[in-house]
């Protein structure tokens, strides 16, 4: 659906009965956040919050909540851009079958960004910062943040727009030092597109020109969160999805200005000027706390008429950006196992905040003559898995081999795991990455931006076998108690406040050189929680609390552990220490008075009634 404005997209979905409006007056602190959330949820519609407290403009959020709603905004375009991607990704398979991608390399011609500034809608008007919708998600955010904004660059020593970078970061707009209508905060990695043009600037001594739209065709948010092949432009697939081109022009002060967003903010941002920024709840599920980050300087604030804004929400998964990755994996399809020789599938588990948790298949080709039944090409891979573009910020990969079930889920927690371990040999396919970088978000390591990595490779057939039950005389010895079974092979213990890295290494270890093996038939991993019975709970749980609290070379142990030429094992099963530690960021926690409120919209008369 060729859809030339973010309001044509919401009646689009509003007539279909994908979208519903609040007519109440609602609180943009903490009210509105709570709502999309209890509606996402439920997998409810899209939602257009008509009447805001403090703003005179409306806003929409969970357009891309379900896969179905998002597959019914593109219901014209999706097919002829996952054709468009396998092209970029194999260009032979034009050759291969030039019919059937004839369609595509059309829709890609006709999909080049134009450049036009002629009745502009964005021309409409003129605003400030402290105008907008003053959105706060989380009751401990520093301040209002842009959660759905597409944050334009260019390349200073390749300037255009072909050259030019659309990501999607978070915008701080209030709160900390940051001088009101004047200032807001940019949060971004500097291995990220913009990264690279901040540091070109840098190093030619100019501020960097920066570009914020919000709102436009749906395809243009979209676009900014698509991992692309490399060499295609974020402004050429928001055309080829959106069935209509990337309109924009550049303004007198020589920003690049989308013609079709609702807002464009402008600004500069000047070399090593940052301010602090955060907190902000984030998608892993705990606070990013405040650091120092880039700091636009605010220009303008362009916006259309009857402008709307668009938001999301982000905690703990699943929430919309979920639903985004499933939608990315509907156009992608196989993009990054093209590009790694011998990887059949890798998926980042959403459950445990996407890049602290990887699951990975690849093929054991080494020595095809003769039966090796341990870990080696699965190790290449896994090392190129760690290098490659956000992988790269994964904390623990588990890597199988295709050959020993080629019909194994990657997507299915329970089989995926039970698969590793009862094929993994604690004592030889352990492999650390120590002191190394990790997710800025992730506070389980040492430092911002530090912490390390762990590979677990397994092959062959299967060697252990899994108690679906505890063991009948299995016995935690305290400190650690309470023991409860996740899943199969998997038990969680609670275990006491976590003190201090001089004190709990030795306990642990302690602690296990006290659990007889001999009672221990069927346990391969161990789990130290907090709190046993809600991490065994759920698989969703366990995956949480185990791989966003621990940091590998720092929690993981082992019964009967032994180091041998710098090799780390052990013979009994693998420890996880996952309490929560002193350094670790506050996890996110609802404002109940809030949530009351969100309950009177859902009783008889209320805007949500028979939604949540």
């Amino acid at each position: 659906m060729g859809y030339n404005s973010l309001a044509a997209c919401v009646s689009d979905l509003e007539q279909h009965g994908h979208l519903i409006r609040i007519k109440e007056e609602v609180d943009p602190y903490l009210e509105m956040a709570a709502i999309h959330m209890r509606v996402y949820d439920a997998a409810g519609p899209a939602l257009y919050f008509e009447n805001i407290k403090g703003s005179e403009f409306p806003a929409v959020s969970n357009l891309f909540g379900t896969l179905d709603r998002s597959k019914f905004m593109f219901r014209d375009s999706l097919d002829h851009v996952k054709k468009l991607v396998d092209v970029k990704m194999d260009p032979t398979s034009v050759l291969k079958k030039p019919f059937y991608y004839a369609s595509s390399a059309m829709t890609a011609l006709g999909a080049l960004p134009w450049k036009r500034k002629a009745n502009a809608p964005i021309l409409y008007g003129k605003t400030s910062i402290s105008k907008l919708p003053q959105i706060v998600n989380w009751p401990m955010d520093g301040g209002a943040f842009v959660t759905m904004p597409q944050v334009y660059t260019e390349d200073a020593a390749k300037p255009g727009i072909m050259n030019a970078n659309l990501g999607m970061y978070r915008i701080q707009l209030s709160g900390n030092d940051y001088i009101p209508d004047e200032e807001i905060g940019l949060h971004y990695q500097l291995h990220r597109g913009i990264g690279v043009h901040q540091a070109k600037a840098n190093a030619l001594g100019r501020p960097l020109k920066v570009s914020i739209f919000v709102g436009g065709p749906p395809s243009h948010p979209l676009s900014a969160v698509m991992p692309l092949p490399e060499g295609l432009s974020e402004m050429i697939f928001a055309g080829a999805l959106g069935n209509r081109r990337f309109r924009y022009f550049y303004d007198d002060e020589g920003f690049c200005i989308s013609s079709d967003a609702d807002f464009v903010i402008t600004g500069t941002v000047y070399p090593n000027d940052n301010k602090p920024e955060g907190p902000f709840g984030d998608h892993i599920g705990y606070y990013s706390l405040t650091h120092p980050f880039p700091l636009m300087k605010v220009h303008r604030v362009y916006h259309r008429k009857n402008p709307i804004w668009s938001f999301t929400v982000v905690g703990r998964p699943p929430q919309e950006d979920t639903s985004f990755g499933a939608l990315i994996h509907e156009i992608t399809g196989s993009a990054i196992p093209m590009e790694i020789n011998g990887l059949h599938a890798v998926h980042a588990v959403d459950t445990a905040g996407v890049h602290p948790l990887l699951f990975a298949i690849g093929s054991e080709r080494y020595t095809p003559y003769q039966k090796v039944e341990r870990p080696q090409e699965l190790l290449t891979i896994a090392n190129q898995i760690l290098g490659k573009n956000q992988l790269s910020l994964a904390k623990y990969l588990f890597i199988s081999s295709h050959e020993d079930n080629p019909d194994l889920d990657i997507h299915n927690v329970v089989d995926f795991l039970s698969h590793i371990l009862a094929r993994i040999d604690w004592t030889r396919d352990v492999h650390f990455q120590t002191n190394t970088t990790i997710d800025t978000l992730d506070y389980s390591g040492d430092g911002l931006n530090t912490g390390s990595k762990v590979v677990f490779a397994a092959v062959g057939a299967p060697k252990y076998h899994l108690c679906r039950e505890l063991p009948a005389h299995f016995d935690a010895p305290r400190p650690f108690s309470n023991a409860k079974l996740a899943m199969p092979g998997v038990v969680v213990v609670d275990g006491s406040v976590f003190e201090n890295y001089e004190i709990e290494p030795q306990r642990v270890d302690s602690w296990a050189a006290q659990l007889d093996q001999r009672n221990l038939d069927g346990v391969r991993l161990i789990v130290i929680a907090d709190d046993a019975g809600f991490t065994a709970e759920t698989i969703a749980n366990l995956v949480w609390v185990a791989f966003t609290r621990s940091n590998p070379s720092h929690d993981i142990y082992g019964v009967d552990s032994f180091t041998s030429f710098k090799h780390w094992g052990c013979r009994g099963p693998l420890i996880i220490d996952a309490r929560t530690k002193p350094h670790h960021a506050p996890a996110l926690i609802k404002d109940p008075n809030v949530e009351k409120r969100v309950d009177q919209l859902g009783a008889k008369g209320g805007s949500l009634h028979g939604v949540i």
